[in-house]
This record gives C-alpha cells, sequence and structure tokens, in this order.
C-alpha cells in the first residue's frame, strides 16, 4: 500500500462525519450478517452488496462505473469517501486491483478495514481516515480514482477535483458518480440519506461538474445519467419489502431509524426529475 502524508481537516467535516456516525455499527452489521444465515467469519465481496454499497443503483451501479473506467488487475485506485467499503472491495475482487480508501468517517473506516479483513482482501484494499480536500498522497500517485456519492457533502468541489488531478497520473481516470441537481429552481426535500438539512448538503447542477473538471485539468469522456437503473432497482427493493418483509440485511442498518422517511424522499424526487444520479469519466491531461 502507498503510505500516507499528513493532511489537514476541513472544519465542516466534522458534522458530515457526525451524520453518518453509528456508534455501534461493526456489531450491527454481524447481527444483521448472523440473522441472514450468513457466516462472519467466510464472507465474500458479494455476501455484503445488500449493505455497503451507499447510493443509488447499488452494486449494479458500481460494477458500470468500473467497466467504464476499464479497471484491470494492478490498476491502483483511489476510492475517495470509501464509506463501509464496497466499492473499493468490488473493485480488488472482481478486476484484482490494488485500491486506498479514504474517508473522513472514523468509524466507516474501521468498519470497512473489519469487513476488508472478513473478505480476505486486506492485501488488496486499505483504508485511511482523511480529507477528500486534502488527499493525503504524492502527486500522481494513482492510476484512477473513484467518487461515489460523496460530492453533495463537499463545498469546495473545484479543491475537490483539484486534489483528485493531483493524485492521478496525467492519462489517469476519474469516475464521479454523484446526485446532481437535475431542476435547480426546486428545493430538495430533507432530511435526505447524506444530509438532514442544507448546512451539509452542496448538491449541484451537472454543468457545474463539467466546468469544475475542465478548470481541473480534466477532459469529460464520458456523462450518463443513471435515474432509470435507480427507479427501477428502488421499485424492485420495494417490491420485495412489501412481499416478504424488511430484511435483516439492509441499509436500515447503517442509516439507523430514519432510513425510511430519507430514502423515500431521496426516491420522490428522483421521480420527479430534481435529482439524478450521474456518472462523468473523465481523463487527468
Amino acid at each position: 500500500m502507498l503510505q500516507p502524508v499528513q493532511g489537514a481537516a476541513m472544519p465542516i467535516e466534522r458534522d458530515v462525519a457526525q451524520h453518518y456516525t453509528h456508534g455501534a455499527l461493526e456489531r450491527a452489521i454481524l447481527d444483521a450478517l448472523a440473522a441472514s444465515g450468513r457466516a462472519a467469519r467466510q464472507l465474500s465481496a458479494a455476501d455484503l452488496a445488500e449493505i455497503d454499497e451507499l447510493h443509488l443503483g447499488w452494486l449494479a451501479a458500481t460494477a458500470e462505473l468500473a467497466r467504464a473506467l476499464g479497471l484491470s488487475p494492478g490498476t491502483r485506485v483511489l476510492d475517495v469517501g470509501s464509506g463501509l467499503g464496497g466499492p473499493a472491495r468490488y473493485f480488488a475482487d472482481a478486476h484484482g486491483c490494488q485500491v486506498t480508501g479514504i474517508d473522513i468517517t472514523p468509524e466507516f473506516v474501521a468498519v470497512a478495514a473489519a469487513l476488508t479483513r472478513r473478505c480476505g482482501l486486506s492485501g488488496k484494499v486499505g483504508f485511511l481516515k482523511a480529507s477528500a480536500l486534502a488527499i493525503p498522497f504524492g502527486a500522481a500517485s494513482f492510476d484512477a480514482a473513484t467518487l461515489i456519492h460523496v460530492g453533495m457533502n463537499v463545498a469546495d468541489k473545484a479543491r475537490l477535483f483539484t486534489e483528485l488531478r493531483r493524485v492521478l497520473r496525467p492519462g489517469g481516470r476519474l469516475g464521479a458518480y454523484d446526485i446532481v441537481h437535475a431542476r435547480p429552481e426546486e428545493p430538495l426535500p430533507y432530511p435526505m440519506p447524506w444530509a438532514d438539512g442544507t448546512a451539509t448538503s452542496f448538491v449541484e447542477t451537472a454543468e457545474t461538474y463539467r466546468r469544475l473538471l475542465a478548470e481541473a485539468g480534466f477532459t469529460l469522456e464520458q456523462e450518463e445519467d443513471r435515474s432509470e437503473l435507480a427507479l427501477r432497482l428502488g421499485r424492485e427493493m420495494r417490491e420485495r419489502a412489501t412481499q416478504t418483509g424488511r430484511p435483516p440485511l439492509g441499509l436500515h442498518v447503517v442509516m439507523g431509524e430514519g432510513t425510511q422517511q430519507r430514502l423515500a424522499n431521496a426516491m420522490d424526487a428522483l421521480e420527479r426529475g430534481i435529482i439524478a444520479p450521474v456518472a462523468f469519466i473523465a481523463r487527468a491531461e
């Protein structure tokens, strides 16, 4: 694994980290695994897909992002805002990548590392607490980088993309899969999965992403709205829950009692076209 260098902390990130902090998350996940009949000592990356893909489109969106980036064995990948480590483990397990995940939530970092050990992937995937605005690695350290539903919590996206460009080698590729404000004249309904209100929510338009990526030294190669995928999978999840009840292993384990309202608000905004999950594939010049 690459060795990090010291970085600075950003004050607003304390509030964001607090939003995502559970307090006993590893135990809650292990209990949910047991209730679903899965042995925690013999996990595969796929066993955790119902709980560790914290974005619209879930594992299907992660797999599509990996394909669009052209990930292959030995690719050095930085996953910014790595959460519980689901995408990072997928990249390593399915594509043979060497992955480093960074996140500002200490509990997420600890639980991601613990789950990765249980999956036998610690040799390929590592995690550390670090800011996306002060990435603790030197220039050109990575071949690819991913940013999956993270930008909504980052106000200074210009600095974010500048940092990502710095740590990518020339020709390296960024996969930014974020929720954008598709109808900015319409306010977002809160609470959302990523924030309780506007103090830590910074959802921008797709045009803003295009402009800031170009200003940071990226060339946009692909842009894809994945609303249809997210809506279809969301409907399928709701139908299964109606038929069989809430499964033991699901996003509610991570997000707590407010999960239903947060997801309902997000899906309502998605169905009304107020927000859209958009994947940007950009090349570092």
